[in-house]
């Protein structure tokens, strides 16, 4: 090893031993269970209103689907936009990015970041920043399902 080597290496441990004197000690167990219970919350209230499709307005299969994602995404896009949702995010982490509120949160927020800059070039343009990659992936990844399915009809035929 040379002098250079030997002088990256020193800068390497130093800044290692920075960084673990500056972290904060991670508290896995006490986040894993925040994500849980408040993920869990969000499902059972999805569930809630599922069954009020289903036995209060009579919906069928596909309606109650419908209206269940209907009002989630209504729920997290208001608690986004009053700014409640932001502090369930802090306290839960993954917990709350999770169901469908947090794809409502995630196309909200960035819309209500930019809003300043105008409803063109703010809200229209970041609108989809956070939510727009991980759309396109899952309407490209479907495309691709779909011709692979396609195909595979066709020749087992």
């Amino acid at each position: 090893m040379n002098v250079r080597d030997d002088r990256n290496l020193n800068v390497i441990q130093e800044y290692d031993k920075l960084v673990k004197r500056k972290s904060p000690p991670s508290k896995s167990v006490r986040n894993l269970f925040r994500a849980f219970w408040v993920g869990g919350l969000i499902c059972v209230i999805g569930q809630f209103v599922a069954w009020c499709g289903e036995f209060c307005f009579h919906l069928d299969q596909e309606g109650v689907a419908a209206f269940t994602a209907i009002v989630m995404v209504f729920l997290g896009a208001t608690l986004t936009g009053i700014g409640v949702y932001d502090r369930i995010g802090k306290y839960a982490g993954a917990g709350s990015v999770v169901p469908i509120t947090g794809f409502a949160n995630s196309v909200v927020a960035p819309a209500i970041e930019y809003k300043k800059e105008g409803i063109v070039l703010g809200t229209g343009a970041k609108l989809f920043a956070i939510a727009g990659p991980v759309l396109v992936n899952g309407i490209s990844a479907s495309v691709v399902v779909g011709i692979v399915y396609w195909v595979w009809k066709l020749v087992a035929k």
